[in-house]
């Protein structure tokens, strides 16, 4: 686009889509089986992993002036092609989309060359392209009929790619289906101008793939002021109110055609945010010079980092780039580098809602050396209702191992019913779909506890072979009151009553797992073995969140786990067994000098115990 143009601004199918060739050479949707859309694992020699939580999409806007007449030069983009196939891997890139203005003049020279130059990238990583303005008669919309453009970008050059899905009967528009974090996603290539058969059409692709979480790019959607704060144009107003906003999957829409870059958020029919962006370089220094965007998604984080850059002066010798090539070979302004915070599955739960795991009987959860495994739902005890309400004192939770070592309710000191309650909350992968509901604290101490009866095996077991102690917490929010060293789950009695002199105090018990005041996690054991207290500290623990806690220890040396990640601060000092006294096992608190003071806040869901090391697969978060 230039600047004169600038100024003049003013459901559901159960059939999937599958594309079929005519004899004209355009692509149909028409229903059928669909065909397999997932991109390979390996393309081109380039590794890309379409399971994990951490991909990219790379994005293209206007590159008219490197294709204009005997100006063009197509370098930058071969460039930014090499770049992308190379780092396909490491960037773990799903797809490249370009959003049109291939070219300048849309000449049949221009177009060849361009489509040339898209050679360096065919095959290695899929990409769709549409039409600009500048591609075509700008004066027509998707049913102009044949061109330079649709011969060279038309569906027949998409055909063999995993990813392409199909195309609209007049060829201008198409739709991708990409695997990427485990999951598909579709990508909506529309023309310059839709026609009403267009917009139809990109509804019946929607229809088709209700599950989908969409991506929309185009070319002439929202323009910016000099302050990056985008709105909708006259174009970009027709597609809203035509397909976007009244179809929740569409949570990305982006454009080129206007400059400066900017975005916006705008909120759907269904309340929900849809992140509008405007994407186009070719105002700045030899015209854009290939620049790309790459949005890098990261299902964990729940985030998509957004960066621009130029691959081709990126491969230029630092000391030789001129000083324009230096000024642009990254952007780093509030338009151009910025994080977008998506709770995904949130976003995406009114279409593709996720089916909640389903409880799973304690025989599935016990593996080979459970020595004690308990939950708080109807198969742990005999007097869980399902109803929430206090935990009555006479309530025994059974040892599901059937090794004899149930737990029993003690509320402490003068402590009210409420303190300890059923609830139905839960880890999503957490076994049992029920919890324990702690309100301890300090000023005055309170609290309950679940113990273990004097005779029962666990007190004096000694893993000396090793062991693996796994539990759920959930801290509350807002975290309130004092809590410091409030614990989970330890064993009564005192290391020094085991012949340990080395610890913080003899008076500490033998083995717990424990809050810090910075809500740190801190595991302190005396082995068996060793004259020793090996400490493990993690990370501040999140609240209002469930956390899974898994401690292994290998006969050797102990690894805390949360999340299923290490954490750092796991000492390597030797550690065999665990130095117990015959005293009672309990959740819910940490003695010392052998008196309960305070009890556990936030809620406590399965635990279990094993004599043996186990993996992160077997931990009880396992979906296997």
């Amino acid at each position: 686009m230039n600047a004169a143009e600038r100024n003049q601004l003013g459901r559901r199918t159960l059939l999937r889509a599958t594309a079929v060739v005519s004899a004209a050479g355009t692509v149909a949707v028409t229903s059928g089986t669909t065909p397999g859309h997932a991109a390979t694992a390996k393309s081109g020699g380039h590794r890309y992993d379409q399971d994990s939580p951490r991909f990219s999409l790379a994005v293209l806007p206007d590159t008219q002036y490197l294709f204009d007449a005997d100006s063009s030069d197509p370098e930058p983009l071969r460039a930014t092609f090499r770049y992308l196939v190379s780092q396909r891997e490491d960037a773990n890139i799903a797809f490249m989309t370009h959003l049109g203005d291939v070219t300048e003049h849309g000449s049949r020279d221009e177009i060849a060359l361009a489509a040339s130059t898209f050679g360096t990238i065919h095959g290695k990583v899929p990409y769709s392209v549409l039409a600009g303005n500048h591609d075509i008669d700008s004066s027509t919309d998707d049913q102009r009929g044949d061109s330079a453009y649709l011969d060279a970008f038309g569906p027949r050059r998409f055909s063999a790619m995993p990813t392409f899905g199909g195309a609209s009967s007049d060829g201008y528009n198409s739709y991708h289906v990409l695997t990427a974090g485990g999951r598909e996603w579709l990508v909506l290539a529309l023309d310059w101008r839709l026609s009403a058969s267009g917009l139809s059409w990109a509804q019946k692709v929607l229809d088709a793939h209700p599950t989908l979480p969409a991506i929309l790019t185009t070319h002439d959607l929202v323009w910016a002021d000099d302050e990056g704060s985008a709105q909708l144009s006259d174009n970009g107003r027709r597609l809203w109110d035509g397909l976007i906003r009244g179809n929740d999957q569409i949570f990305l829409a982006l454009g080129g055609h206007y400059w400066p870059p900017g975005r916006t958020v705008l909120t759907n029919d269904e309340g929900n945010d849809v992140h509008v962006h405007i994407t186009n370089y070719q105002d700045r220094y030899y015209g854009g010079a290939g620049m790309i965007r790459l949005y890098a998604f990261d299902l964990v984080r729940n985030v998509i980092d957004v960066e621009t850059f130029s691959p081709w002066f990126l491969s230029r010798d630092p000391e030789k780039r001129t000083p324009l090539e230096a000024e642009t070979i990254e952007l780093t302004g509030p338009t151009d580098r910025f994080s977008l915070g998506i709770d995904f599955e949130r976003r995406f739960s009114g279409f593709a809602p996720v089916v909640p795991r389903k409880p799973r009987p304690a025989s599935e959860v016990m593996p080979r050396g459970t020595l004690a495994y308990w939950r708080f739902d109807a198969s742990g005890t005999a007097s869980r209702t399902g109803a929430d309400g206090p935990v009555g004192t006479e309530t025994v939770v059974r040892d599901l191992s059937g090794h004899g070592n149930d737990l029993r309710v003690t509320r402490l000191h003068d402590s009210k019913p409420e303190i300890l309650t059923w609830s139905g909350d839960h880890h999503r992968d957490q076994p049992a779909h029920a919890s324990l509901r702690f309100d301890g604290g300090k000023a005055p101490d309170r609290g309950a506890t679940l113990t273990t009866s004097a005779t029962a095996p666990l007190n004096s077991e000694k893993f000396t072979s090793g062991y693996t102690i796994e539990t759920f917490i959930k801290l509350p929010e807002p975290f309130e009151g004092d809590h410091a060293w409030m614990g989970i789950l330890s064993w009564e009695g005192r290391n020094g009553d085991a012949g340990k002199t080395t610890g913080w105090s003899p008076d500490e018990p033998t083995c717990s797992l424990n809050v810090t005041p910075e809500r740190f996690l801190q595991f302190v054991v005396y082995p068996q073995v060793q004259d020793a207290d090996p400490t493990s500290w993690s990370h501040a623990l999140p609240v209002g969140r469930w956390t899974h806690i898994a401690v292994v220890n290998d006969g050797h040396h102990t690894v805390v786990y949360v999340d299923g990640s290490k954490i750092a601060r796991n000492p390597g000092q030797p550690s065999t067994g665990i130095a117990t006294l015959g005293k009672p096992f309990v959740i819910g608190a940490t003695q010392f000098q052998e008196k309960f003071g305070q009890g556990f806040y936030g809620w406590i869901g399965d635990t279990r115990i094993v004599k043996r090391a186990l993996a992160p697969k077997d931990f009880m978060t396992s979906t296997a």
